[in-house]
């Protein structure tokens, strides 16, 4: 039996890539593909448009749609400029942690500390690489304050609710001298996002 055609691409931040293929499989979307880029780059968000602009190019013809599973993400801009010239939707929002908790959710959040560093599912999971030494502070620990000296908390946005990483949570904001917050938010707000630009 022939599979199903894959009419849509989506071009998908690695930090996201487990809750895209949870709600792909829970809403049926055989027609999409996923095609992730290193979560990495988020450390250098200036990098980003060139990246996905890169895949776009070297796919896009292969697809009925193109549609891009990223914020902002720290472009200042520069990715929605760059998706305009070719037509591209992307995710609505300035950080993937507004649409991991939901807009009205986050910016409640945000409003009642604005000093707050967001963890996800995948952060918890990858905070060593992509935190304590994507940013150096295994090698210049006295980089601390400047990186987090402003932050007030961590707040944990939960996709799962996984005892073992609400532990390792709590580690991590002890070890950035932060106080520690946590909600359990699901994959409900990206599907809720994603469903209009996906479902078909």
């Amino acid at each position: 039996m022939q599979s199903a055609r894959h009419t849509t691409l989506v071009i998908a931040c690695g930090a996201i890539a487990r809750e895209l293929v949870r709600i792909k499989n829970l809403n049926g979307w055989s027609h999409i593909e996923f095609q992730c880029l290193p979560a990495e780059l988020h450390n250098t968000p200036d990098k980003i448009p060139a990246a996905v602009k890169k895949k776009i190019e070297s796919q896009a013809a292969h697809y009925d749609q193109v549609y891009v599973a990223y914020a902002d993400c720290g472009t200042g801009g520069m990715l929605d400029r760059m998706l305009d010239e070719y037509n591209i939707e992307r995710i609505p929002g300035a950080h993937c942690y507004e649409f991991y908790a939901g807009s009205e959710l986050f910016h409640q959040l945000a409003d009642a500390e604005p000093g707050s560093f967001y963890l996800t599912d995948f952060l918890v999971q990858n905070f060593e690489r992509l935190v304590v030494k994507g940013l150096g502070l295994d090698r210049q620990p006295q980089l601390m304050p400047v990186y987090f000296g402003n932050y007030k908390r961590v707040v944990y946005l939960a996709q799962t609710e996984a005892e073992d990483l609400q532990t390792r949570a709590r580690e991590q904001a002890e070890f950035l001298g932060l106080d520690y917050h946590y909600r359990h938010c699901g994959d409900d707000p990206l599907s809720l996002v994603l469903k209009p630009a996906l479902e078909h």
